[in-house]
């Protein structure tokens, strides 16, 4: 059993407090329910202490994208199926797993309790609901339609997460293969190359230039171990804080736009984001500028953002929303401010920046496949050709050897 302590508010508008035992905090408001009250705020007793394993729990634990994913449309469903607001947000604290989202969605519900809305509450957890997630429940609200932009919000972050799942998932491969070879082969140069370098020093055998520039490597790897480790985490940590900085940010935005292969998808990536979202705020009801300030936080590279902010003060002045999109043809490419200008013409751009955002969604998926497809000989290749290198070099000696010996 654990202690609760709660504030219940009865029919009248009188409030009370109380103390009660029950085996979780669904019990309490159905005991306070039965008394004709209902609960204001309830506290677990000990809940805020540092040893309390619930409230460990909930700091260790992180919120991921696709929880969020899962409350908004399940809090969307529960609405358009007729529920309050605030029982279904006690359904979804009795459905949740994530501790630390349990806590998130007690003190949404706490709040909204009081009287507050479910975008002022939301904005108390900034860390967890971004910009866009209040924004767009913000214009449901006060259009009437919060399970609709709930809905649209969960389809929004689910494409947004969908999209960040394929392009890391083809990249994992080629960067657990490239690790792999590296730790293979500092292992061989430590334990093995020394082993054969001395079995040649012993016979003095002629050793070809290959051969003396591995062993030559080999040498220094073993006397400097340490040196060589230290050196490797120090630069690893030195070009983490640098790609942290403002200047450092920039310089890896430029680095990956002007990356083969990677370039094209980095652009098409951010003209899917950039569409997605702006088509989502602007279905809300929430006005041009807002939305581009919305998503000029959403989309990630700096270069795509000052294109954002440009398109924010262009339209600002008068200018259409495919103005300042078709000035930078070198990130956005020239299908989307095409698309733009005959949603504005026709008055259905929400709809044209939906369909903007399906097709490039369609095509990074393509190419991270097309890419893994490449990507995947190319590492054969590499890795046939280090091998190849290592053997003919350290086995070219052994086979003179063998002749000189016979």
């Amino acid at each position: 059993m654990v202690r609760f302590h709660y504030t219940a508010e009865r029919g009248g508008g009188e409030t009370y407090t109380g103390v009660a035992e029950a085996q979780d905090r669904f019990e309490i408001y159905g005991i306070v329910r039965r008394e004709g009250g209902r609960i204001v705020s309830l506290s677990e007793e000990g809940a805020g202490s540092w040893l309390s394993l619930k409230s460990l729990n909930g700091m260790i634990t992180a919120v991921r994208e696709y929880d969020k994913v899962v409350f908004a449309r399940n809090l969307g469903a529960m609405l358009s199926a007729g529920l309050s607001l605030s029982r279904a947000l006690l359904v979804m604290e009795r459905q949740t797993k994530n501790a630390k989202l349990m806590a998130i969605v007690v003190g949404i519900a706490s709040d909204i309790r009081r009287g507050s809305s479910l975008h002022e509450a939301l904005a108390k957890f900034p860390r967890h609901f971004s910009n866009l997630f209040v924004s767009m429940v913000r214009a449901g609200e006060e259009g009437g339609s919060l399970p609709e932009a709930l809905s649209a919000i969960s389809e929004q972050m689910e494409r947004m997460y969908q999209l960040k799942k394929k392009i890391r998932g083809a990249l994992i491969y080629p960067a657990i293969i490239v690790v792999a070879i590296i730790g293979i082969g500092t292992l061989m140069m430590i334990y093995v190359v020394p082993t054969l370098a001395q079995t040649f020093e012993e016979m003095n055998a002629q050793l070809p230039l290959s051969t003396r520039a591995i062993i030559a490597i080999s040498d220094f790897l073993v006397e400097y171990t340490m040196l060589v480790l230290g050196g490797a985490l120090g630069l690893f940590a030195l070009l983490w804080v640098a790609a942290r900085t403002a200047l450092g940010k920039r310089m890896l935005d430029l680095f990956f736009i002007r990356l083969p292969l990677i370039g094209r998808m980095v652009r098409e990536v951010n003209s899917a984001r950039t569409a997605r979202t702006l088509s989502s705020l602007l279905s809300s009801g929430v006005d041009v500028l807002a939305s581009l300030e919305i998503t000029k936080q959403v989309v990630q590279n700096s270069y795509f953002r000052d294109v954002i902010k440009d398109a924010g003060i262009s339209v600002g002045k008068g200018e259409p929303l495919s103005a300042a999109f078709s000035r930078r043809g070198d990130l956005y490419p020239a299908f989307v401010p095409e698309m733009m200008a005959v949603g504005e013409e026709t008055g259905a751009l929400s709809e044209m920046l939906k369909r903007l955002a399906a097709f490039y969604e369609e095509e990074v998926d393509r190419k991270t496949k097309d890419m893994s497809t490449i990507v995947e000989p190319f590492l054969m290749i590499v890795i046939g050709g280090a091998v190849g290198f290592f053997a003919v070099s350290m086995i070219t000696p052994i086979y003179s050897l063998s002749q000189n010996i016979g």
